[in-house]
């Protein structure tokens, strides 16, 4: 019996603590079983996801290759992927891919709409910097060529900072270039030159600070 009371009394002051503090205590208890519930759901939601996805990315991609027959289910294929499972990496790979062949063949704006959506999807925390960047800067190359200077450096803000890397700079400044701002197109390149570590490129830099300077 002495032991059995010398136990009460060691969670006694447990006991008190729990009984002034109970609401309390239930309250966060229920919330970190509800964040756990939550976070075990969405990850099982997003694998589930990710499986469906490469499904479809992979019917999508067959049905590029064959026939024009299968235009019309490529392009349900497609939108299917891009907003159901938009969040998803084959999504953002579809988007690239669609957008880079769209360039190739001179549609500019369907890669600029592929683009521009991969762009949305990849912004901000979490999101895929690499697609980011170079959905970014396929689309300021685009714009560039439309004439669209403003918004093609507009695209590249995010990248004005010394920290990005050569070729950004370098397409930075043939954008300034083509609005006349020779004095920032040339910081651009020399940010450019010294980013650069292949002769061949600092060599083209170098020939484009010359030509401002006649």
């Amino acid at each position: 019996m002495s032991e059995v009371f010398e136990n009460n009394m060691k969670f006694a002051p447990f006991m008190r603590f729990y009984n002034n503090h109970k609401t309390a205590i239930i309250s966060v208890v229920t919330i970190i079983i509800a964040l756990i519930s939550i976070s075990f759901v969405m990850s099982n939601i997003a694998k589930s996801n990710n499986v469906k996805a490469a499904a479809i990315y992979q019917d999508w991609l067959l049905k590029n290759i064959d026939s024009v027959d299968d235009e019309d289910d490529a392009i349900l294929l497609f939108n299917d992927l891009t907003s159901t499972y938009k969040n998803t990496g084959y999504a953002q790979i579809a988007l690239l891919t669609k957008g880079s062949a769209a360039a190739r063949n001179g549609n500019n704006k369907a890669a600029l709409a592929s683009f521009s959506k991969l762009i949305n999807l990849t912004n901000g925390m979490g999101g895929n910097k690499l697609f980011n960047k170079i959905a970014r800067v396929s689309s300021a190359r685009l714009l560039s060529a439309n004439g669209e200077l403003d918004e093609a450096l507009k695209v590249l803000e995010k990248y004005s900072s010394s920290s990005t890397n050569a070729y950004i700079h370098e397409l930075t400044g043939d954008i300034l270039l083509k609005k006349e701002e020779k004095s920032l197109a040339k910081e651009q390149y020399i940010l450019a030159k010294d980013k650069y570590d292949d002769e061949t490129s600092i060599a083209i830099v170098s020939i484009k600070i010359s030509n401002l300077k006649s």
